[in-house]
């Protein structure tokens, strides 16, 4: 049984950090790319970022490009996001979500990805 399991989410001040964990288990992830999506009350999904599992290639919303990084440990099975520099308008529920193909052709689509964790939520406020 596949599960992706998000943590790391909590209340922050802006300008500061956070960083997420996706802890995956259950197949061999290695022909998977791993995104980031993230979910604000009233809004539709939107995508964050992505990762190849195999080779590592990056790929970013441009409102969080320099912001955010989308990292991977093989070792752990494990997807991370580091979010520095966080605005209000990063505040959402995250998700971590497994798309079977690594290509990065319609990374951006929610719909492409068919595993998806339960979500951590995220709030960036003063």
């Amino acid at each position: 049984q596949v599960q992706l399991v998000e943590s790391g989410g909590g209340l922050v001040q802006p300008g500061g950090s956070l960083r997420l964990s996706c802890a995956a288990s259950g197949r061999t992830f290695s022909g998977y790319t791993m995104g980031w999506f993230r979910q604000a009350p009233g809004k539709e999904r939107e995508f964050v970022a992505a990762i190849r599992w195999s080779g590592g290639d990056t790929y970013y919303a441009d409102s969080v490009k320099g912001r955010f990084t989308i990292s991977r440990d093989n070792a752990k099975n494990t997807v991370y996001l580091q979010m520095n520099t966080l605005k209000p308008e990063d505040t959402a529920v995250y998700y971590c979500a497994a798309k079977p193909s690594l290509s990065l052709v319609l990374v951006t689509m929610s719909r492409e990805y068919n595993y998806w964790g339960q979500g951590t939520q995220v709030t960036v406020s003063s």
